[in-house]
């Protein structure tokens, strides 16, 4: 609505509420419509422990699970546009090593179906306590993965670190060389970047450096995790995804597209207890992190916004309930709107 602002009062209250009564350390929350106009909101700490750090605009968060779209799937979709793959390419045809020796059906499984998390593969797995970044590297390759049939949405970690490994043979550089946006790093100065947790792996409060054990244990950059952004920087990947020009016309109609049930190629559909709340039209999308944060898109409604929050500080065991605050974040900003 016209002169109204974009975070409404409701919004705020909420968010100063979390960051009080509820323990949040700090958030950050960024709207934009699709003629452009934008609002951002800043409010709580950087850090708490081992002493409270006064939370900037400009401070880099750990991204963690916006890895995938903001950064590998993005990727996979530009190489595509290059010619370099093909999305129904079996992901044999990237890695030749992959399962030497073995018979699996992981060779001929798809980087599409790896995308929307139907390749059947495991969720997760303790890589870090494997080794050094080198023999992770090696042995998710020849780890003989159990497999599910093909075609269920089964959310998977392992999926995004083969697409990075995929990434890395077609550029032929690591990830953390990879080019990106404004805003968007793999490598922030941890003085300018927002605490996560208290790691009992490592013994320290992590700061600048990734959350995600398994992305850190490979070397800080992996496929599923590890990518930092500012407020700014996230909030333009919104803005492009809301107006376009985050791919090419083509490519960014793909990465749209609905693929599977509550998915497209890229990113999470409107569904029943989703992220970005009930009030959301049928062709929203987004995607969370798990150290709080998180990024929407609404066409019908002409609004994108990222909440951005380090609810993992000091401890992931904290009581907020985050997808709930999400919700009521996206509910109250789509409540004016046509």
């Amino acid at each position: 609505m016209t002169g109204e602002p974009l975070i409404p009062p409701r919004t705020r209250e909420l968010l100063v509420e979390a960051a009080g009564q509820k323990g949040l350390c700090g958030a950050a929350l960024g709207v934009v419509t699709a003629n452009g106009q934008r609002e951002t909101l800043v409010l709580g700490s950087a850090a708490r422990e081992p002493e409270r750090l006064p939370l900037e605009a400009d401070f880099w968060w750990d991204l963690a699970s916006l890895t995938k779209p903001l950064f590998t799937a993005r990727e996979v979709l530009r190489a595509a546009e290059e010619g370099l793959l093909d999305l129904d390419d079996p992901l044999g045809a990237h890695l030749p090593d992959l399962a030497w020796m073995q018979d699996t059906p992981l060779k001929s499984r798809t980087l599409r179906q790896l995308l929307t998390h139907t390749a059947g593969l495991p969720a997760w797995a303790p890589l870090y306590t494997w080794g050094d970044a080198a023999t992770i590297r090696a042995r998710v390759l020849q780890e003989p993965w159990p497999l599910t049939p093909p075609g269920e949405v089964r959310y998977s970690d392992l999926g995004y670190i083969l697409l990075g490994h995929v990434l890395e043979r077609v550029r032929g550089v690591p990830l953390r060389d990879f080019r990106l946006d404004p805003g968007l790093t793999f490598g922030p100065d941890p003085a300018h970047t927002v605490a996560t947790e208290r790691c009992p792996w490592r013994g320290r409060v992590l700061r600048g450096e990734t959350h995600d054990e398994n992305a850190f244990a490979l070397g800080g950059a992996a496929g599923h995790a590890g990518l930092f952004g500012t407020l700014a920087g996230v909030l333009a990947q919104a803005e492009r995804l809301l107006r376009g020009g985050w791919l090419s016309p083509a490519a960014q109609a793909a990465a749209l597209r609905p693929q599977v049930m509550g998915r497209s190629l890229v990113f999470v559909t409107a569904q029943p207890e989703w992220s970005g709340g009930s009030l959301a039209g049928p062709g929203a999308f987004g995607h969370t992190g798990f150290t709080g944060t998180g990024l929407w898109v609404d066409p019908e409604r002409g609004l994108a916004w990222t909440l951005l929050t380090n609810r993992v500080h000091p401890s992931r065991q904290g009581s907020l309930d985050i997808q709930g605050l999400r919700r009521a974040v996206g509910n109250t900003l789509l409540a004016g709107r046509a």
